[in-house]
C-alpha cells in the first residue's frame, strides 16, 4: 500500500527547510542566503530576520538574477537583502 502512496502522491506531505548558504547580521536584522537552483545556475533567494517585540518576523525574498558561481550568488543575495533593508528597514514587517 505504501508503493501506492509514493506512487500516487499520498501520505504525509514533507516540508523541507531551504539549507542556509550563507548569514549575516546588518542593522539589527539577519539576512539569510538561501540559494534556488535552477538548472545549472543559481538563483537569488532568501530571508530577512527580526526580533519585534518577542516575535521572530521573516520576510523572503527571490530575484529573477541567475549566476555560474555559487559563491557570486551568495555576496549577490547577501547584498540584494542588504539593499531591502536599508530601503525598507523599519517599514519591512508593518
Amino acid at each position: 500500500m505504501s508503493f501506492l502512496k509514493r506512487l500516487f502522491g499520498g501520505g504525509e506531505a514533507k516540508t523541507a527547510e531551504p539549507s542556509v548558504d550563507a548569514q549575516e547580521e546588518f542593522e539589527g536584522h539577519l539576512i539569510k542566503a538561501t540559494l534556488m537552483k535552477s538548472g545549472g545556475e543559481f538563483q537569488i533567494a532568501g530571508t530577512i530576520e527580526k526580533d519585534v517585540a518577542g516575535e521572530t518576523k521573516s520576510y523572503a525574498f527571490i530575484r529573477a538574477d541567475k549566476f555560474a558561481s555559487k559563491d557570486d550568488c551568495t555576496a549577490a543575495t547577501l547584498a540584494k537583502g542588504r539593499q531591502i533593508v536599508r530601503e525598507q528597514g523599519k517599514h519591512l514587517f508593518d
